[in-house]
């Protein structure tokens, strides 16, 4: 059987009626082969080369991703296909503070609805680009799967951010939900 959108999007929506998120991380069904969805690094769903202008299809195709290892599906209780992901499935589009220092929180929005607060469970992370320096900041969303934290928003946290001695090291870095998450070695900033 070849999968299809309409098919998965169906199961998708019959998964989701129960309201909040289906269980994708109790569901193992049999592979049915790749379905040419891929999410690109703006956060854009794309279904045979063409971007998916509806949101809602966008959110409940969502809802029923799944990571295996490096690998991304939509899953229903009877079916899963492969899409590609060239970066994070989501991407945090804006976030709001609660607190002020090591006792704030930080709360990030998706660009498809979901909200995560930052914290030893969902914790931030800062990768650097070996060509560029660029940094690429996540944060964890659900099952393994990260939000790229868009370029507006990280350069809000770096407002937030303070210097910590972290495991040994001075880190420039930021706090939420008590945990601290290094973005840059101080010996870096000069």
């Amino acid at each position: 059987m070849t999968p299809n959108a309409e098919g998965i999007a169906a199961s998708a929506r019959a998964a989701s009626k129960k309201g909040g998120l289906p269980p994708v991380h109790l569901w193992d069904p049999p592979f049915c082969g790749d379905l040419d969805i891929r999410i690109a690094r703006d956060g854009t769903w794309y279904y045979l080369g063409t971007p998916i202008g509806r949101k809602r299809l966008v959110r409940l195709f969502s809802t029923i991703l799944k990571r295996e290892g490096d690998s991304h599906f939509l899953v229903t209780p009877v079916e899963k296909v492969g899409i590609t992901v060239d970066d994070a499935p989501f991407v945090a589009v804006d976030f709001t503070v609660a607190g002020e220092g090591r006792d704030q929180a930080i709360t990030f929005e998706t660009n498809l609805g979901d909200s995560v607060t930052a914290g030893p469970d969902h914790p931030i992370r800062v990768l650097r680009d070996d060509n560029s320096d660029e940094p690429s900041p996540y944060v964890m969303v659900r099952g393994g799967m990260e939000a790229l934290i868009d370029r507006k928003s990280f350069y809000r946290l770096v407002d937030l951010g303070e210097a910590t001695c972290h495991e040994g090291r001075d880190w420039f870095g930021l706090w939420s939900q008590g945990a601290f998450f290094p973005m840059i070695p101080l010996a870096e900033l000069g």
